[in-house]
C-alpha cells in the first residue's frame, strides 16, 4: 500500500505560532524533507522533535528529490515536508512532491499553519473577501511587464511578496504602472521581534522605502482600482495593441510600432509590449 505525504505549515516567524499536531507529524514521519535543513533544525529544536531521517528539499534539487520522495511513498513509508516558513506549495516547494504522491496513489494530507497571505489580508485594513495573491513577481522581462500590466487592470486587493533586495523596485514598477494612488499595506516580519504594518498608498511607499534601507521579509497588499478605471485600462490597452498590430501588417517592426503607439496613446510602453507578445 502506498505511503502517505504530509504538508507541514511551519510558523512565518515566531515559533510558538506551531500548530500543535506538528510535533505529532515530524517526529511521527519515517523521513522528514526540509527546504533548509538547518533553518528547520531551530524549529526541531523549539518542538522536541528528532527526526528519525532528515533530507533537503530546495528549488535546486526538488526534480530529484520528488523521485526519491516518491520512492519513498510507493514503498508505504510516511513522508513530511516542510518548507523554511508557511505552508509548502505556497510560493515554496511543494507542487512536484503532492503531483508525485498522487502518481504514486499515496494520500496527502496537511497540518495547517499560519499563513502569511491571510494574516497580512488581516492587519492590512484592506478588503479581503476576494484578492489576488501574486506571490513574487517575475524579475524582470515581459513576463515581468505582462502580470504587473495585469495587476494593475484589476478591481481586487492584491497580495504580493517581496524580498528587501527587490522592495524598492517592486513598489516603482507598481506606481509606474498606475498603482501609484491605491491604498496599501507593507506587512514586515510579520509575527518577529520588529514586526511592523505600515500604511499608506503605493506612492508614498515609493518614498518612505527610497529614503529606508529595506530590511525583512515584506508582504504588500494593495488595494483594487475601481472597476470602471480598470476597465478603462483594460480598454485603452486592448485598443493600444489593436493600433500596434495594424502598423506591423503595415511593415514597421514590433518594437518601433509598440514604442510610437505607446507615445501617442499615453499607455506603459513595457505593458503594451508585454500584452502584444502575450
Amino acid at each position: 500500500m502506498a505511503g502517505l505525504l504530509i504538508l507541514c505549515g511551519t510558523p512565518i516567524g515566531n515559533l510558538a505560532d506551531a500548530p500543535p499536531r506538528l510535533a505529532e507529524a515530524l517526529s511521527g514521519a519515517d523521513c522528514v524533507y526540509a527546504e533548509d535543513t538547518r533553518r528547520s533544525g531551530k524549529l526541531f529544536k523549539a518542538l522536541g522533535v528528532t527526526p528519525r531521517r532528515l533530507r533537503s528539499f530546495f528549488a535546486g534539487n526538488e526534480n530529484s528529490r520528488t523521485a526519491e520522495l516518491a520512492g519513498r511513498l510507493a514503498a508505504g513509508e510516511t513522508v513530511a515536508l516542510v518548507t523554511d516558513a508557511g505552508t509548502p506549495g505556497i510560493s515554496d516547494p511543494g507542487l512536484l512532491a503532492v503531483r508525485a504522491a498522487f502518481g504514486e496513489g499515496a494520500r496527502v494530507t496537511i497540518v495547517p499553519g499560519p499563513s502569511a497571505v491571510t494574516a497580512s489580508l488581516a492587519v492590512s485594513g484592506l478588503a479581503a473577501g476576494k484578492f489576488t495573491f501574486e506571490g513574487f513577481l517575475p524579475r524582470s522581462g515581459e513576463k515581468r511587464a505582462r502580470r504587473i500590466g495585469f495587476l494593475a487592470g484589476g478591481a481586487e486587493t492584491v497580495v504580493l511578496f517581496s524580498s528587501p533586495h527587490r522592495l524598492r523596485e517592486d513598489l516603482e514598477d507598481l506606481a509606474v504602472a498606475g498603482m501609484g494612488d491605491r491604498p496599501m499595506a507593507v506587512v514586515r516580519e510579520l509575527t518577529k521581534l520588529h514586526e511592523e504594518v505600515w500604511t499608506g498608498t503605493v506612492s508614498d511607499a515609493c518614498r518612505e522605502w527610497s529614503v529606508r534601507a529595506p530590511q525583512g521579509e515584506f508582504t504588500l497588499v494593495i488595494g483594487g482600482g475601481s472597476p470602471s478605471a480598470s476597465d478603462e485600462i483594460s480598454g485603452r490597452m486592448v485598443g493600444a495593441a489593436e493600433a500596434v498590430a495594424r502598423l506591423v501588417s503595415a511593415g514597421l517592426p514590433t518594437s518601433a510600432a509598440v514604442r510610437e503607439v505607446a507615445r501617442l496613446l499615453e499607455v506603459p510602453r513595457r505593458d503594451l509590449y508585454g500584452l502584444v507578445h502575450g
